[in-house]
């Protein structure tokens, strides 16, 4: 066996040692990393390895199975150097030193999250060292105060706005004018939701802001220059929002509160609908489905700034249900893979743009059904967080009433 199948063979073997971490990418959890950093002695994702090459003094990548690892690729250590030094570190060696005291309010980016979310993340970690035990102690958000570019409500144009974020209040404002006294929107906290949506709002740094407003849900969409920028003021509402969340729930613990801070949208995505007597013409129609609200939010266009209606997802034992069918006798109008949303007053009936496309949003609808009502979904409701309504008798007449046409 030559040097370079042995060193292969052995990078192999240490992303499936038990107790390493090295299973999964150290800065986003995605299973099966195929790339490492023989300088901080971790294995990554291809897409966290892409942010690792932009600091090279402080981390340098190689793929494990398509790159080289011989003497010679690796400048002045030994290869047999490097090994041993990915040997004695490894993920959750290294996590420990570099995540030593991550804030319960930050956000920690998953596979599946933007890359603006990642990048942040792994340069507050390894470039900027913010978590680390023996680092500089760093003060939770607090108010913040700065510009957006912000999207209009009855246009396409990003305009720039100040935003300032109250956080003993528990409260954001914004400004068309920016030194302008009195805020156009002042929004409540306890009522917010941000989430990024890049490829929706057309902006690598894109996020939506949403919260309630008469009834409705509002949608704002904004986006800063600087990835920093937009990630900061993400995690100063997510600060805001644990803090509205720990007075308003004080006898619950915070790992139970921290899933409640912000939350993505479950799936997105087009398909057309008919009426409620299922006669009407199907019209296409953008749809997100929110699963801690337990709601199905349409719009005409994904960057509405209010949606056109909305249908509670119950569970099954209030008589919701879902299928993978259509009525008898009902035809989508270019779509043809249908679904039925079952309430205890009437039926919901949707197609969809492929089969794919179909067996994602029942599998999703299903997740929702499944989740039984809990106790903190009906102490949500009653002390006002959020729009959830959740408690049996409330949530069936909710469902009929939310304009769903």
């Amino acid at each position: 066996m030559s040097d370079r199948e042995r060193n292969k063979k052995r990078l192999l073997e240490l992303l499936q040692t038990a107790g390493t971490g090295n299973a999964h990418c150290a800065d986003c959890g995605a299973p099966d990393p195929d790339w490492a950093s023989y300088k901080l002695g971790i294995f990554i994702c291809l897409n966290c390895s892409g942010v690792h090459r932009n600091f090279p003094d402080i981390s340098k990548v190689k793929s494990v199975r398509l790159d080289f690892w011989e003497d010679s690729t690796v400048e002045v250590k030994r290869v047999a150097v490097v090994l041993q030094f990915m040997t004695r570190n490894g993920n959750l060696h290294v996590k420990a030193k570099y995540e030593a005291r991550v804030p319960a309010f930050y956000y920690i980016p998953r596979a599946n999250d933007c890359l603006v979310l990642k990048e942040q993340w792994i340069r507050a970690k390894y470039e900027r060292q913010e978590f680390m035990a023996d680092g500089k102690t760093i003060p939770p958000p607090g108010n913040r105060e700065g510009f957006l570019w912000k999207r209009g409500r009855d246009n396409a144009q990003f305009l720039r706005r100040r935003f300032v974020l109250l956080s003993k209040e528990g409260l954001l404002k914004y400004y068309t004018k920016e030194e302008g006294k009195y805020p156009k929107a002042v929004i409540s906290i306890k009522d917010l939701n941000a989430t990024f949506q890049t490829e929706k709002i057309g902006n690598p740094h894109g996020l939506q802001i949403t919260y309630r407003k008469e009834g409705h849900t509002r949608n704002l969409f904004v986006y800063h220059e600087s990835g920093k920028e937009i990630v900061d003021w993400f995690n100063a509402l997510r600060a805001a929002r644990l803090q509205y969340l720990k007075m308003t729930f004080p006898e619950l613990p915070e790992s139970e509160l921290v899933p409640l801070i912000t939350r993505n949208y479950v799936k997105q995505g087009f398909m057309e609908k008919t009426g409620p007597k299922q006669r009407e013409p199907f019209k296409k129609r953008w749809f997100a489905l929110d699963s801690q609200e337990r709601r199905l939010l349409y719009y005409k266009n994904p960057l509405d700034a209010f949606e056109q209606g909305q249908v509670f997802i119950g569970s099954k034992e209030q008589g919701y249900d879902v299928s993978d069918d259509l009525p008898k006798g009902i035809r989508g109008n270019h779509w043809k893979a249908g679904l039925t949303i079952v309430t205890p007053q009437r039926k919901f009936v949707f197609t969809c743009p492929t089969e794919k496309e179909q067996r994602e949003w029942l599998r999703s609808l299903r997740d929702v059904l499944s989740c039984p009502m809990t106790p903190l979904n009906l102490l949500s409701k009653t002390q006002g967080l959020g729009f959830a309504l959740l408690a049996k008798g409330r949530g069936q007449k909710g469902a009929s009433s939310l304009g769903f046409s």
